[in-house]
């Protein structure tokens, strides 16, 4: 025992905060980077089946493709072409410019047991039913307050730590940021159902009114509806029955579609709010800790993987040691811009959606009819939602592809995303370059290959799919000092 009453334990290169989607994605990514890690965990260890999100969107599965896990999870559910955000404005996801041009609709549950599948097969450390508890830093590491399920206060020291704990983050409170924001819906309901009749897709969507629905398939004969009623706005714990979800539905959709049995009913309401730092020191924030969103759209849960895609490799850097200076402080410099673009979007979709004043109706009907017919509109509205239009800052005087994500090109051995599944660095050269070979320490973190095709550009490729650097007709000792710059 120390001072404090607690017990000490050793030091973790890394602890991550919270067993969601970004979590997992996260603590995966470090143990197949070789970094030990422990993923921290209130709950008790189970799969939930009451999450709300069930839709992943393109940027997302490319990041799942890019560690061998798309094509799994597209087998748990069924894909959309067509998004439809109000009764006029639609969405032709089709024409998306990626390997998977639609959107998965599949429970957040099944991103979740892949993601714990992988992290368990790479080694990483589960600790369940432990609570954060209190939060100290210095220079050299983090220490953490963890209850276990006994009762016992453990210390539990790392050189980084993850707060990925959700809306209610323990770790964002103990570093005491603020987390500003709305309530957009002040009450919305859940129920999972059976329905007497199958609905015409796998995604229903429709407002009408103060009533709005959404009712989504599990694929098992269950469905799940999400819903709002704006005339009756009540706490997250007042009583729900069947009855008003068959009301709100019938009147959003025009049928409830024989809705009967539901095994579970629940209220919440939805925020818009983001903590104005993602790093603190040593600790960072990703996924809901770090930014809420309203439900329009589907992005807060791909939002928070992708998070996770940007942080792990550079946590992975600095704990190896050849992190370039500054390398951490562009998670906040990333992803933080990327948290407001989404609430904003998001936003604005839920605000449109809930108009109600003549004025209000007639700018969504203005925007659907416009979006429409303006195919550079569609596809920039396209690419913000699916994720894939989201492009990072790069240094003055960088290459016009630098900080760009690369779609998944050809290359002489197969498909990009392939060639990222090692977790390294690609460097991708024309078919006839100056030789350029990884070496040394560089070999377990960078990969060369050849495009397939005539391209004279050579680019390099960070792990998370974004390009690093680039350059037209570069020679060897160019491509020397750009890998020596992002590789050490």
């Amino acid at each position: 025992m120390n001072g404090t009453g607690t017990s000490s334990s050793g030091t973790r290169p890394v602890i991550v905060i919270g067993s969601g989607p970004t979590g997992l994605l996260l603590v995966g990514d470090l143990a197949a980077a070789g970094v030990p890690v422990t993923l921290v965990e209130k709950r008790p260890h189970e799969i939930s089946n009451l999450s709300r999100a069930f839709g992943v969107h393109a940027r997302t599965l490319e990041q799942l493709d890019a560690r061998g896990l798309a094509d799994d999870l597209l087998a748990t559910g069924s894909t959309i072409t067509e998004l439809r955000l109000f009764r006029r404005l639609s969405l032709d996801l089709g024409t998306l410019p990626s390997r998977f041009p639609f959107l998965l609709i599949t429970p957040q549950y099944e991103v979740e047991r892949l993601l714990e599948r992988r992290a368990r097969e790479l080694g990483v450390e589960f600790l369940f039913e432990n609570e954060v508890v209190g939060l100290r830093q210095d220079d050299s590491g983090v220490d953490l307050d963890v209850r276990g399920p006994d009762g016992a206060v453990v210390t539990r020291r790392a050189a980084y730590v993850v707060g990925a704990d959700g809306h209610r983050s323990a770790v964002r409170r103990a570093l005491g940021l603020p987390f500003p924001g709305v309530s957009v819906i002040k009450s919305l309901f859940l129920a999972d159902v059976r329905l007497a009749e199958r609905p015409e897709s796998v995604l229903t969507v429709n407002g009408e009114g103060d009533s709005f629905a959404m009712i989504a398939s599990f694929g098992d004969g269950w469905y799940r509806v999400m819903g709002w009623n704006r005339r009756h706005e009540v706490p997250d714990d007042a009583p729900l029955d069947l009855d008003e979800v068959k009301q709100v539905t019938r009147r959003a959709l025009a049928t409830d579609y024989g809705m009967h049995d539901a095994r579970w009913l629940s209220r919440f309401h939805s925020d818009e709010r983001q903590a104005p730092e993602y790093r603190v020191g040593r600790v960072f924030l990703a996924g809901d800790a770090a930014h809420v969103h309203s439900p329009a759209g589907g992005q807060g849960m791909n939002t928070g993987l992708q998070d996770a895609a940007n942080l792990g490799w550079k946590l992975a850097a600095a704990v190896q040691g050849w992190a370039p200076e500054g390398l951490l402080d562009t998670y906040q410099a990333e992803r933080h811009p990327v948290g407001k673009a989404v609430l904003r979007s998001s936003g604005g979709l839920v605000r449109l959606a809930r108009a109600q004043s003549p004025a209000l109706r007639a700018v969504r009907a203005l925007v659907s009819a416009f979006v429409n017919v303006a195919p550079p509109v569609q596809a920039k509205a396209l690419a913000q939602i699916s994720g894939i239009g989201y492009a990072y800052p790069a240094p003055r005087g960088s290459h016009r592809l630098a900080g760009t994500r690369v779609p998944d090109v050809a290359l002489e051995s197969g498909r990009l995303y392939e060639a990222l599944r090692g977790g390294r660095f690609v460097l991708i050269t024309p078919k006839a370059p100056a030789a350029y070979e990884a070496q040394g320490a560089r070999k377990d973190r960078l990969t060369v290959e050849r495009w397939a095709g005539d391209r004279r550009t050579t680019v390099l490729v960070r792990p998370d799919g974004y390009v690093a650097w680039a350059a037209d007709d570069a020679d060897a000792a160019a491509v020397e000092r750009a890998v020596a710059a992002h590789l050490g």
